[in-house]
This record gives C-alpha cells, structure tokens and sequence, in this order.
C-alpha cells in the first residue's frame, strides 16, 4: 500500500488491544494499528485502555492518517468519525499519556 503524507484512510474498530494499539478493518483486511506519538506510562495503562474503550467502541468507524510502520504495525493518528480530536491527543488531554514524538 502507498502512503501519502496527510492521506486519511477510513476503518472500523475491530478491537482495542491495549491504551494505544486498535485492531481495524477495512472491507478486505483488518490490521493493527498503534497510536502516533503517544506513550502511556504503565500505571496509566488499564485506566487509557478503559477510556480508548469507550471513545472508540467495536465497528466504531475511524480515519488513519499514517505516519509510519513498526514491526509490521502501521502507525497512525486516528480520529473518529465526527469528532475533531484524535486520540492520542485526546489520550494526553486526559493526562493518560504523554506526547512521545518531538515538535515539528
């Protein structure tokens, strides 16, 4: 798969595996996703997977928009459908992670 910087690619949730790795699918294939640029401290762990559970329900449906791969993992900010904010940033705004990349 190409992928374009900015591009948005739209998903379903399928499954949230821990506070920052989503299961999606598309209408073909399903594939883990991790959140960009966030980090979760391991005490915050249960309480982020809990709130992640809740913003992005199954078959909740998401935009991608890559920023890489890690070990087979895309890596990608994800917005829900109709909300403005994407979850990692909305997982710091909760002060459930914190921003793991550097400032552009």
């Amino acid at each position: 798969m190409l992928l374009l910087p900015f591009q948005a690619f739209a998903a379903e949730v399928l499954q949230v595996r821990s506070a920052t790795l989503l299961q999606v699918g598309d209408r073909n294939r399903n594939y883990s996703v991790q959140l960009a640029c966030v980090e979760v401290a391991p005490d915050d762990e249960q309480q982020a997977q809990d709130w992640l559970r809740r913003a992005v329900p199954r078959r909740r449906r998401v935009n991608l928009r890559p920023e890489g791969s890690s070990d087979g993992v895309l890596l990608a900010r994800v917005t829900p459908i109709g909300d403005e904010l994407d979850l990692g940033a909305a997982l710091v705004h909760e002060g459930l992670a914190r921003v793991s990349c550097p400032a552009a």
